[in-house]
């Protein structure tokens, strides 16, 4: 707590002598402060409202509700060109940042709103990497044993990873698919049934794609679920199992909390960690 005040503290003296675009720059990216936090908390939220949109959009609604959605989304539109534009502003390298991959893909969640094609607002979902700066905060106990800061960041890029492979995906199938095949793909979730099967290669084959485009991006979902999804499964897998075998020892010098059962020195700075006292009965005289 105390070395989160400092750390509040020196961030209130270091923007007391920025210029705007500085400041700008630092709230845009910072989960620090109570500006910073509600900034990032709030395009997150935006993101998930987007994608939302765009998954209930896949079903039959009423015109009135459609017409409102559709509003909303617009507005959501609107906020992210705002935010890209600002981004855009405060880079002190502009071309550096024109092709870093999170601009990219910012790039891409406006490009509706900049030329009118067809709905990639299911895009905007890669934007929920950003909240795993968010994720440092959190540790506790589970089942699986103590989990560290660094065990929530690594649990949570791999079930974000997975999941955003497959709402991508059933994005990209529904909106090639459902034009030329609506039979099959009527909705969002038929889609996904047809991710999930196609890239964990059961491939039932009562739903098939007709479209030149849709049968090259089964292609490119089969060789996803064939490289990624196993390596990303097994990263889990010996998550847990390391997670399972470690114990609450702190290291007196970098304060370290979680090391091996077996461990003598902190694997953080190399300091000998303290013996663990453990109580052992004593017999009455």
């Amino acid at each position: 707590m105390l070395k989160r005040s400092n750390t509040s503290a020196a961030s209130h003296l270091l923007l007391s002598s920025m210029s705007l675009q500085q400041k700008i720059s630092f709230y845009l990216d910072d989960i620090e402060t109570s500006i910073g936090k509600a900034i990032n908390l709030s395009v997150t939220g935006l993101v998930l409202l987007s994608s939302a949109i765009f998954v209930a959009q896949t079903y039959p609604i009423p015109e009135p509700l459609r017409l409102t959605l559709d509003a909303i989304d617009k507005s959501i539109l609107v906020i992210f060109a705002i935010e890209y534009l600002l981004r855009f502003w405060c880079a002190e390298n502009k071309i550096r940042f024109c092709f870093n991959l999170l601009s990219l893909i910012d790039l891409l969640a406006i490009l509706p709103l900049l030329i009118g094609i067809f709905n990639l607002s299911f895009i905007r979902v890669f934007r929920w990497f950003r909240i795993l700066r968010l994720l440092r905060f959190i540790e506790g106990r589970t089942i699986f044993g103590y989990v560290t800061t660094e065990d929530s960041a690594i649990f949570a890029r791999i079930f974000l990873t997975l999941f955003i492979i497959i709402f991508v995906f059933s994005g990209l199938i529904y909106q090639v698919e459902h034009p030329a095949n609506a039979q099959a793909f009527r909705t969002f979730l038929d889609a996904v049934y047809f991710s999930v099967a196609t890239m964990t290669t059961v491939g039932f084959g009562d739903v098939t794609p007709i479209s030149e485009a849709g049968r090259l991006l089964t292609v490119l979902m089969i060789l996803t679920g064939i490289a990624l999804i196993p390596w990303q499964l097994g990263d889990l897998v010996k998550r847990l199992v390391k997670t399972a075998n470690q114990v609450q020892r702190t290291c007196t010098n970098c304060q370290l909390a979680l090391h091996d059962a077996d461990a003598v020195f902190c694997k953080h700075c190399g300091m000998k960690l303290e013996a663990i006292a453990l109580a052992m009965p004593t017999s009455e005289p």
